[in-house]
């Protein structure tokens, strides 16, 4: 059976996981494999936390609590708030032994195969302190779109921007301090080596990436791809271990490849599995699928280093789609936990039935743009479209309950066929959508809700209702869970007849 890797890279660990999260890779990831499961398929869904960015140290400081507390706590708050939503993940990456000497390992095989090279690479430099400036140390101007933010990834346009590269960069732990550019000698991976084979993998991507994605890998490739440093003259993170940046860490946005195998190896484990290594399911004899999930600004880390990685490595397979989302905002603004403008899953959890928050925020996630959400709507659409309508169909449904079995008609075989491929096109990962699975839910729930059900037609209201159920539990789990024997979606349904039974009513609040 052929084998997909579902991934949802970790969010940093600087403190618990906000709607914006939720929305965006992580609920997609798991309808995604939840469905892949139901019909018929092996996958493997992992995820985590990634425990050595920058950020960490600059929240700390914010919060006054030492770095290392502060990403242990927000590990734990991440693992809870997923199991709050229902997102289940196979593997889940945490921080330690084990994950450093991966990460470790991996890049002494790039080490030792020369596909690294020691290059000055200019940075900010503080020169009352000694230290230089990367990612979450240093502000300033991209050059690229004009925003302001951190060097690294950027917000704006995916681009990524090395330290040095910032238009008036200035530090954010102290931002009265002098800082100019002084060289560093690091180990990069040079991307423009990868180029020819990195435009011939995008072209094949090119009909299923989502237009921001294609966007960026269409500007990146337009000029020279940078030299990626894959080690960085700061303190915080795995230490390099390779003489020639002695003192170094490893860049903690390179550890993409790594952080994925990683996450791979822990979900098959889970299942009972024994792999040889963390790369062992990677491998391209294998023939396993990789699907990531991500937001668009990763583009850059997963996309293009990531791939380039397992380009110069060999051997590997190569992720087969990216499914990228945009932002999610909270009352038209962005999600910031500094300012307390958020609202974390936990939290909604305790006052909404889960399966009402999934359903929101597929029905509104930012797949293709931002999006928005605000309680009041989410109070009213769930209502309406999901709560009020289900319950009815429930009760008509329920009038059968304990008759005995009805027939099912060949027009209802072929009408919940129609069903199930309509679902499948929301879900399949080559173009997957949570906001069209959604879509796709209201539509049919308002379909059996207008169903004005007789003797004669009972057993196909009660069967297409069964077949409902089944497609539509990636998203409403709880009930799919209390309402079915089993969550298999059948490639067709075979059902002459249908025995009816009470179905499960939703409720507004949570229990």
């Amino acid at each position: 059976m052929e084998r997909t890797m579902v991934i949802a890279p970790g969010p940093t660990a600087n403190g618990d996981l906000h709607l914006g999260h939720l929305a965006g890779p992580f609920l997609s990831a798991d309808v995604c494999a939840r469905y892949a499961r139901a019909a018929g398929r092996d996958v493997l869904f992992g995820t985590g936390v990634h425990f050595t960015q920058n950020y960490i140290v600059t929240t700390a400081r914010r919060l006054g609590v030492p770095p290392e507390e502060l990403r242990v706590r927000s590990g734990e708050q991440v693992e809870r708030t997923l199991a709050a939503v229902g997102i289940e993940p196979d593997g889940f990456v945490r921080f330690d032994e084990r994950y450093v000497t991966g990460v470790q390992q991996l890049f002494g095989r790039l080490h030792s195969a020369g596909k690294l090279e020691l290059r000055a690479v200019p940075f900010p430099y503080v020169a009352r302190t000694g230290e230089f400036l990367t990612d979450a140390y240093v502000r300033g101007t991209c050059p690229v779109c004009l925003s302001e933010g951190c060097a690294g990834l950027c917000e704006g346009c995916g681009h990524w921007i090395g330290s040095g590269e910032l238009i008036e960069p200035r530090s954010t732990l102290d931002p009265d301090d002098e800082v100019e550019l002084r060289e560093a000698r690091v180990l990069v991976l040079p991307l423009e080596e990868h180029r020819e084979a990195l435009t011939a993998y995008f072209a094949g991507l090119a009909a299923t990436m989502r237009p921001r994605l294609a966007r960026l890998i269409e500007e990146l490739l337009s000029r020279p791809l940078p030299d990626y440093p894959v080690t960085l003259p700061i303190s915080w993170g795995i230490p390099a271990p390779f003489p020639e940046v002695e003192g170094q860490v490893i860049y903690a946005d390179a550890e993409v490849i790594a952080w994925s195998m990683h996450s791979s190896a822990l979900a098959a484990e889970r299942r009972g599995e024994a792999p040889a290594g963390d790369d062992a399911l990677w491998f391209a004899e294998s023939g396993a699928k990789v699907v990531y999930f991500f937001g668009s600004d990763a583009g850059f880390a997963f996309g293009v280093v990531g791939v380039a990685m397992l380009m110069a490595l060999g051997g590997y397979t190569l992720p087969e789609h990216f499914v990228t989302n945009e932002f999610y905002e909270l009352d038209n603004d962005k999600f910031s936990s500094s300012r307390g403008h958020v609202v974390t899953g936990r939290e909604l959890a305790a006052e909404v039935p889960r399966d009402l928050i999934r359903f929101y925020l597929a029905a509104t996630g930012p797949d293709f743009q931002r999006t928005n959400f605000t309680r009041g709507a989410m109070a009213q659409v769930t209502t309406s479209r999901l709560v009020e309508p289900w319950n009815r169909v429930a009760e008509k449904a329920g009038r059968f309950a304990g008759g005995g079995p009805l027939p099912v008609s060949a027009r209802s075989r072929e009408a919940a066929a129609r069903m199930a491929e309509r679902f499948a096109a929301g879900y399949d990962a080559r173009r997957f959508s949570l906001t069209a699975a959604a879509f796709t839910l209201t539509e049919q729930l308002g379909r059996l809700d207008r169903w004005e059900v007789t003797a004669a037609d009972a057993g196909d209201f009660c069967h297409e209702v069964d077949v409902f159920l089944r497609c539509a539990a990636p998203l409403l789990i709880d009930l799919a869970a209390q309402a079915l024997p089993d969550l298999t979606v059948p490639a067709a349904s075979p059902a002459t007849e249908i025995t009816p039974r009470a179905l499960p009513r939703l409720t507004e609040t949570a229990q």
